[in-house]
């Protein structure tokens, strides 16, 4: 894996049959960051969404013909992002693309009193010590006393330039996973030292967060950005089978949010494993009927604008889940030639 310092992640969230010049945008470019040598990018199917022109896409028919969410993110440096950040603009005929910092964790991290964001980005098939090395992480995330692990599942991807496709029939060993943590900074130390024990050569960063709940507690309100930053990610964790009247919650969540009008968008993302509070890592297990998986509900918008998101997220949280808040540097809203924000780094 690249060795990296700083780091620059662009994301870009679109619907899963968008196509570009004839070709699904996905492929064009996932095919763009292969070409380019990206560090690392990796593309997530989500399981429901709605964006500003208020469509529901999502899994809960059986129809093949649901157009689902999707989210490519890619990692490198500052410099080789930023020179791509016009060409993605560009190709994208309908979607959000948001621009966010990291630093690498290769080295020393600095003392920083907030909460933080790690991200370990390993292949599918990855063992460490005889188990799956996304289990293994969770496990390392749980014993040092992380809020939470995630582990996203990728279905495409690129590993320094090359492009790892998941196919039918196949081990897919390489295809790109991405297991994401909240802890504090010593803690993201330790779990560095500790992961490079059990996995080779993992890219891991760190990014700047604010823990709003956990296990359905307020510890603080989304904070307003400093400087000229202005956007912010919400994001709300909790598993599948987790209820609010009836409805799981993150189903109830983007049914609030779309009537209630107070955000552009939200976007699910369905775990393969892990954790949150104090509860064991889990996922999905034969024979039980309900889906015990993590899910993960992003939304992007306004600091004035999330404000409003989390009067709605924090009652219907009541109890379970994790709730974060990170500040987006910068967001493109695009709709076949209509932008809205911008990528200009502050």
């Amino acid at each position: 894996m690249t060795r990296l310092a700083d780091t620059l992640k662009l994301t870009v969230h679109f619907a899963e049959r968008e196509r570009t010049d004839g070709r699904y945008l996905s492929d064009v470019l996932l095919d763009l960051y292969a070409r380019r040598g990206i560090a690392t990018s990796i593309m997530l199917r989500g399981i429901s969404s709605f964006g500003p022109r208020n469509i529901v896409r999502t899994d809960e028919s059986l129809s093949m013909s649901e157009d689902l969410p999707v989210v490519i993110s890619a990692v490198d440096a500052p410099d080789v992002i930023a020179g791509l950040a016009g060409e993605v603009a560009d190709a994208t005929p309908r979607g959000l693309i948001t621009l966010e910092r990291a630093r690498s964790v290769g080295g020393p991290i600095p003392a920083v009193d907030h909460t933080v964001r790690l991200t370990v980005y390993l292949g599918r098939q990855q063992r460490a010590g005889g188990r799956p090395g996304h289990v293994a992480a969770c496990e390392i995330f749980r014993e040092l006393g992380f809020a939470s692990a995630t582990t996203f599942l990728g279905v495409d991807g690129t590993v320094d330039g090359q492009r790892r496709r998941a196919r039918f029939l196949s081990r897919n060993a390489d295809v790109p996973t991405m297991v994401t943590a909240i802890g504090l900074p010593e803690q993201a130390t330790a779990v560095r030292d500790r992961l490079a024990e059990v996995l080779d050569d993992p890219l891991l960063t760190l990014e700047r967060a604010q823990l709003c709940k956990r296990d359905g507690r307020v510890v603080e309100r989304p904070r307003a950005p400093t400087g000229a930053a202005g956007y912010q990610k919400l994001t709300v964790l909790t598993s599948e089978d987790s209820l609010y009247h009836g409805v799981a919650i993150h189903r109830a969540l983007v049914r609030r949010l779309r009537e209630s009008g107070v955000v552009s968008g939200a976007t699910v993302l369905r775990g393969l494993w892990g954790f949150h509070g104090d509860h064991r890592p889990h996922g999905d297990r034969m024979f039980r009927l309900g889906r015990r998986v993590p899910v993960a509900t992003s939304i992007v918008d306004t600091p004035e604008a999330i404000a409003r998101a989390f009067d709605i997220v924090d009652q219907l949280t009541d109890g379970h889940g994790l709730v974060m808040c990170e500040t987006v540097p910068a967001a493109l809203f695009v709709d076949h030639g209509r932008r809205g924000g911008g990528l200009s780094l502050p």
